[in-house]
């Protein structure tokens, strides 16, 4: 008889992986977000009253908080380049675990890539009609540098520093808890093995979760009418699950093959991403206008930086910074639960300052070419008298349509909507790798570094943070909400930042003060 040696062995398996789990920072999110979207939809008229009203008082009331972050992360980022911290690398290592490319593309990928696609078509119609833009003066130089200044240096800037920070810790320092509240020990000492560390983690789960949903509210209705206007078929909640589907089969096969599977699809990804950048400037027949618009707008967001970050518009003459400036800097910082783990993690054998400069290199560089190559051309057709973009928005209230018009006005308009519908989907499951990787390790007691999740972890994260987009289609006023529950999470979000970045400083500090061999005391670096 043949003797099935295995099953005790993979019995064993089975109980380790149930003892190495933190079953609370596991579940207890997740049960929230479902009570919560049970509540939306049974009472969405009174669940939308409360939420509103404490959205309003952080955003209207408490902005300024967020504006002080904001513009104190890209100080900061500065600082940790070109002090002494710069020096430092991450790693035991001298040559990076990925090449430039390969890294940059990760990167970008993985920081709100889709929504930058989307955002990079459409946002400028958002400003123009805009009191504000009139007072500052014409459309065509503030609707073309507010999307710049709004996906720009500051919001990478909330990625970077936090990036340092899970390096540092993950690869000089070398911890086994890969989360938030680990992130917070050179402050906290032993009070994050106890009650405070579950509340950061909890916090930075809820919000991550929460993250996960509103940004799909961005992709699935482009996605539906795209693919409907290319097929001629009806578009149908079948049509957004089925586009759902295929974006979580994408992920979820490159996420179970490890981070080379990630790596592999960030890269054809960006060769995507540079097609479709290519067929807007090259074949669209505005591209002096492009070019030219791009370079003022560059120089216009240098110039009024400090101005634009700190504007607060007191007498809410416009309420222009509490609509826009603070709901982004909000909407960031929910996502600055995943993707600086994953920057930091991939960021082993580089120094902070080439991490810090690198990071901002390739996330700008990604970002203002998309906005000044999508947008543009979109601000071209309405400047120069070709399509009445704002008249299609203005009288539908519907930025979908107001796209899809864009595109009819290019040469193969059908094939440039099955690209940006392909490249839509490759940002999509590139960013929620990211995610995976990040949710999957939350899940762990401790993990070493280098060490990656359970394959059987991955795909219960992969799987699940997708379930909750797809039962939140069937209710519009359960998304809206759900937007608001991600603004609201951002707040306690800025002050754990907050906490982590004092850490790091303590904690390399330290590092460079009495224990790095490499370095002689007193010594500058």
């Amino acid at each position: 008889m043949k003797t099935d040696h295995n099953t005790p062995q993979q019995f064993s398996q089975h109980s380790s992986l149930k003892k190495q789990l933190d079953w609370i920072t596991t579940l207890i999110p997740f049960l929230s977000i479902l009570v919560l979207c049970f509540l939306f939809m049974v009472n969405p008229a009174g669940s939308t009253s409360i939420l509103g009203s404490i959205r309003f008082f952080l955003g209207d009331q408490l902005g300024s908080y967020y504006l002080i972050i904001g513009l104190g992360a890209v100080i900061c980022s500065f600082y940790m380049a070109f002090s002494r911290y710069g020096a430092i690398r991450l790693g035991d290592t001298e040559k990076p675990e990925f090449s430039s490319f390969q890294w940059g593309s990760m990167m970008f990928t993985a920081g709100l890539a889709a929504d930058i696609l989307f955002y990079s078509l459409c946002e400028w119609m958002l400003y123009a009609g805009e009191p504000h833009i009139t007072e500052m003066g014409t459309m065509q130089d503030w609707a073309s540098t507010y999307p710049l200044f709004h996906w720009g240096p500051i919001p990478w800037s909330f990625y970077i520093i936090l990036a340092v920070s899970f390096g540092f810790m993950i690869h000089v320092r070398k911890r086994s808890k890969q989360k938030y509240s680990e992130a917070c020990r050179a402050l906290l000492g032993s009070r994050v093995d106890g009650l405070w560390g579950k509340l950061i983690d909890l916090i930075a789960v809820f919000a991550l979760l929460a993250g996960t949903a509103t940004t799909f509210s961005l992709a699935t209705p482009l996605l539906s009418m795209a693919l409907s206007r290319v097929l001629g078929i009806r578009e149908t909640n079948l049509l957004t699950i089925a586009i759902l589907v295929v974006i979580c089969v994408v992920y979820t096969m490159a996420v179970y093959f490890g981070m080379q599977g990630v790596a592999k699809l960030a890269a054809s990804c960006v060769y995507l991403f540079f097609v479709l950048l290519a067929y807007f400037l090259f074949c669209g027949g505005e591209t002096r206008y492009i070019i030219e618009t791009g370079l003022t707008s560059i120089g216009n967001l240098a110039q009024n930086f400090i101005g634009l970050s700190t504007w607060t518009d007191a007498l809410r003459t416009s309420s222009f910074p509490q609509n826009w400036t603070i709901f982004y800097w909000a909407y960031w910082m929910v996502w600055c639960v995943a993707t600086p783990f994953f920057i930091g993690t991939i960021s082993k054998g580089r120094t902070i300052r080439q991490t810090v400069l690198g990071g901002y290199f390739f996330g700008l560089a990604g970002t203002f070419t998309s906005f000044i190559i999508l947008g543009n051309y979109g601000l071209g057709l309405q400047m120069h008298g070709r399509l009445d973009l704002m008249g299609i928005y203005g009288e539908t209230q519907d930025l979908y349509q107001a796209i899809i018009s864009i595109f009819e006005t290019m040469p193969l308009a059908k094939a440039g909507l099955i690209l940006l519908a392909v490249t839509m989907i490759a940002f999509y499951a590139t960013s929620f790798d990211a995610l995976t990787m990040v949710a999957s390790s939350y899940s762990y007691k401790s993990l070493e570094a280098g060490e990656e999740p359970d394959k059987r972890v991955k795909l219960f994260w992969a799987v699940l943070l997708m379930l909750l987009p797809i039962a939140l289609i069937f209710s519009e006023n359960s998304m809206a909400n759900l937007q608001t529950v991600s603004i609201i999470a951002a707040f306690p979000i800025g002050f754990i930042i907050l906490l982590i970045v004092l850490s790091f400083f303590r904690d390399a500090g330290h590092y460079l003060d009495k224990e790095n061999p490499a370095r002689e005391p007193n010594t500058p670096q």
